[in-house]
């Protein structure tokens, strides 16, 4: 090889190590912000939960203050209502400690009559022998009073075609279930706390935030870098210079 192709070659070495390094290092900042971002959210939420409980006559009716409810989730509210235990639904494939069952949820008509809430009100083991029986979960018809925090409708598990009806249903559409009801349901949730009671157990599962993952690729990223850095000097540098001392 020439001593030009030579230096062109070595050139080009170069500008590759050089790429393969800012580039994976980009990657790993990029991670890292991720990280920051989750963090932030984390610390948010957890902010929300320490505020004072929200009260079901600040909700306002369906429709009506989506802005201002978006702003509200994750924060503990006290609920007063009558159950529409005849609207309950199971929502299957869902776990808590390792064992699948369904998540119960139920509308609850808040005093005032103008506006309903789902409420998440627990969780229950489903039958492997009989996949169409429903678990033993009592709702009681007087007035009832309970805590909970604010949160999203229900996430989708799996996407069916056409809308699911009857009692046990892999997802719960807000538009559908509004229509199917015919109760003013608002467009945010509420998950049930305190021990477990009537039929349903409540240790419902910490949303995770997924900042160790970043960290993890993040830490990925930067070693790539510092590995192409440290086999081009090794390559490019060290052997080169050895050979030339030896030879």
């Amino acid at each position: 090889m020439s001593e030009r192709s030579l230096s062109i070659w070595r050139i080009g070495i170069l500008l590759a190590a050089v790429a393969g390094v800012l580039s994976t290092a980009a990657l790993g900042r990029w991670q890292l912000a991720r990280a920051d971002e989750k963090q932030a959210l984390t610390d948010q939420r957890l902010s929300k939960a320490a505020m004072a409980p929200v009260q079901w006559s600040e909700l306002g009716r369906a429709g009506e203050g989506i802005e201002n409810r978006q702003a509200l989730l994750h924060r503990s509210v006290l609920l007063k209502g009558h159950w529409e235990a005849e609207k309950t639904v199971y929502l299957d494939n869902r776990q808590m400690q390792g064992r699948a069952g369904f998540y119960v949820v139920t509308p609850l008509v808040l005093n005032g009559g103008g506006v309903a809430i789902l409420v998440q009100r627990g969780w229950v083991p489903r039958s492997f022998t009989d996949r169409q029986s429903l678990p033993k979960v009592t709702a009681p018809d007087a007035e009832v009073a309970l805590q909970a925090h604010l949160a999203p409708w229900p996430s989708r598990m799996y996407d069916f075609a056409g809308v699911e009806r009857g009692p046990i249903r892999q997802n719960l559409d807000l538009h559908d279930f509004r229509s199917e009801t015919g109760l003013p349901l608002l467009e945010v949730s509420a998950v049930q706390a305190g021990p477990a009671s009537e039929g349903l157990l409540r240790e419902w599962p910490q949303v995770a935030s997924g900042i160790e993952k970043h960290h993890g690729y993040a830490f990925q990223w930067f070693g790539l870098s510092a590995l192409i850095a440290l086999l081009y000097v090794w390559f490019q540098i060290v052997q080169p210079r050895r050979k030339q001392k030896n030879g």
